[in-house]
């Protein structure tokens, strides 16, 4: 049985306490020095940089999201014990928890913090495969040499870091493959490190319901109940042709899990399909200038999330509901893929003004989709007159000023209501 301490980061052959500095968080493994593949998930994450900027949430159920009409981004752990969770109608979370403070999300903060935590992660390898900006996979094989340290130490000072030099706290799962890595990540919340080694797998996912599994939501699971199929156990036990048969490409993929199985590499390179942001209002706006200021900080906060990412787009996507729920869908091809909130902001413009005859709206969003490296951005495009390049030079300096300052040091005029 190896062991590692989590707080000094000491290694012994054992179990139990530290020897080194008597902590009680510590792993002990049989396979600790064996497994390569991670998945680190932030802890609540915009609901602790929230508590972390502002020292006085620390102890109050905070929720990160919109307004009673909105939707949960994110609920603090506090909340959640309440039954707050993500994805849940705003109403309803405060129905559940009265007293949590409800913030706005900052979007451009969350995106340059996700740039810092991936920076650490990179330090350690190049196979980092973000899934959001909270969660990501690391393929550490082979970095032992490079480092002088196993896998576990490496992710257990990485976890350390993240603590002292952000003030933010996250979770890890380790594994032999993705599936297994993001299922133990999540076994052991907040601050949590957990392992599911080879020799245990089969063992481990065996009582365990299918709901576990990433992907497969209410409908598949009831699809699934509905032929006797609750847990892995059960997966294991049928025919991998009988699943096949029954369930398509979706059988061949639960079989293969159900044995443990997952051999999907960890990418780096891995398609991002589109950038959106959105907002629901606390009442329904048919004010043009109103709808403009929140097509601004939209275009800002996807334009942050680009250039974060280095990518840019081909098109401009305008989303806005009705105040019958009816959801408007507007697109616009870009003559040269950019990143520039100016940019997205003016295609855009033309397309609220289109629909305002069909205000009052409830929600407004804007996307940028047909993704592509920012070096296949054309600088040319978003000069588009002289004013343009100005505000476009403006938009390059508030960059530099925002990475060495932080993102509330400087701001637009258009930003100020």
């Amino acid at each position: 049985m190896h062991a590692l301490c989590r707080d000094c980061l000491a290694a012994w052959d054992g179990a139990g306490r530290c020897p080194a500095c008597g902590s009680r968080r510590t792993l002990a493994h049989a396979e600790l020095t064996g497994l390569a593949i991670a998945h680190l998930d932030m802890d609540a994450f915009y609901a602790s940089v929230e508590k972390r900027d502002d020292p006085s949430l620390a102890d109050r159920p905070v929720i990160v999201g919109g307004g009673r009409r909105g939707v949960v981004s994110t609920a603090c752990y506090i909340a959640r014990i309440r039954g707050v969770r993500s994805a849940m109608p705003m109403f309803k979370a405060l129905a559940l928890c009265p007293e949590a403070v409800v913030v706005k999300p900052r979007m451009a903060t969350y995106v340059e913090i996700s740039r810092e935590i991936r920076a650490l992660m990179l330090e350690l390898t190049p196979l980092v495969e973000p899934l959001s900006l909270d969660e990501a996979f690391l393929d550490l094989t082979g970095t032992e040499r490079l480092h002088r340290a196993p896998p576990a130490h490496l992710l257990a000072r990485l976890q350390s870091r993240i603590e002292a030099e952000l003030g933010l706290t996250a979770s890890i799962g380790l594994s032999h493959n993705k599936f297994l890595a993001k299922i133990a990540s999540d076994l052991d919340k907040p601050r949590g490190f957990a392992l599911i080694g080879r020799a245990e797998t089969a063992a481990f996912l065996a009582p365990r319901p299918l709901s576990l599994i990433w992907g497969v939501g209410k409908a598949a699971v009831r699809a699934l109940e509905a032929e006797g199929l609750r847990s892995f156990a059960d997966l294991r036990s049928r025919d991998r042709k009988w699943l096949i048969r029954r369930f398509g490409s979706l059988g061949d993929r639960l079989w293969h899990l159900a044995q443990g199985a997952d051999d999907r590499p960890v990418s780096p390179d891995r398609a991002i399909k589109s950038i959106s942001h959105e907002t629901t209002f606390a009442e329904d706006i048919a004010d043009e200038s109103a709808l403009r200021w929140h097509l601004w900080s939209l275009a800002e906060q996807v334009s942050a999330r680009a250039k974060a990412r280095s990518l840019g787009g081909r098109t401009v996507t305008l989303k806005l509901k009705r105040a019958d729920h009816r959801i408007l869908t507007r697109r616009q091809a870009l003559s040269a893929p950019s990143q520039m909130a100016e940019r997205i902001y003016r295609i855009a413009l033309p397309l609220l003004h289109r629909d305002m005859d069909q205000a009052p709206f409830r929600l407004i969003g804007i996307g940028l989709a047909g993704l592509v490296p920012e070096a296949a951005c054309d600088p040319g495009d978003d000069f588009l007159d002289r004013s343009g390049a100005r505000i476009v030079a403006a938009e390059r300096t508030a960059d530099r000023i925002r990475a060495k300052f932080g993102r509330d040091s400087i701001r637009f005029g258009r930003s100020i209501r």
